[in-house]
């Protein structure tokens, strides 16, 4: 097999992944991964060469967010990022059996009602079925919208920049329609409102 410089950076990139995995696993998050800085570093390394499918266009920081079509729980359509066009968004991807994502429900919640008329938008998108959604809803209420997604390698979580399907992941789109923030993993208490600031 001829090493070429993609298949280089691809190993380099599992490589870093693999570590940061390993290390988390034995020493903790540290501080590095603490910043926005090691948080990218993460993210970065969790998703590159991660292959999507043909016909798939993926977000990227920085670029405007493809046009992704989905559907509330009561099967209205919403459209990213035009429904949510002129305010700041964050959009955290989530499922019910996913014990991080629960885990930050209640802060998201507190953010979204302290946001107002003129704040960041939040929306959750559930990878779930409807009506595991609606059962978990029944037990954990939020004041937030909710879409949902079939989960799958083209969903809207991989359209919008996590083609591994890692949860909790939450994204910041300006109300331009760009990407500007990714983040996988679940958000302490209080770090969103230094997180999901515009810029």
């Amino acid at each position: 097999m001829k090493v070429t410089p993609p298949r280089i950076v691809l190993a380099a990139a599992v490589a870093g992944a693999l570590g940061i995995a390993a290390s988390l696993a034995l020493n903790g998050p540290g501080p590095l991964l603490g910043t926005e800085a090691g948080q990218r570093i993460l993210n970065d390394a969790l998703v590159a060469g991660t292959p999507t499918p043909a016909g798939v266009t993926v977000a990227r920081r920085g670029e405007a967010l493809p046009a992704i079509r989905l559907a509330t729980l009561d099967g209205d359509p919403i459209h990213l990022p035009g429904d949510f066009a002129g305010r700041p968004l964050l959009v955290n991807v989530w499922a019910s059996w996913c014990g991080p994502c629960i885990k930050e429900m209640p802060e998201l919640d507190r953010y979204a009602r302290e946001q107002g008329e003129g704040g960041v938008q939040v929306l959750g998108l559930a990878l779930d079925e409807p009506q595991a959604v609606h059962d978990f809803l029944q037990r954990i209420p939020v004041g937030y919208p909710l879409a949902i997604d079939a989960p799958g390698p083209a969903d809207a979580g991989v359209r919008l920049g996590n083609p591994r399907g890692v949860l909790p992941y939450t994204v910041l789109v300006a109300s331009d329609g760009r990407l500007l923030k990714q983040k996988i993993g679940p958000f302490a208490d209080g770090e969103i409102d230094g997180w999901a600031v515009p810029q």
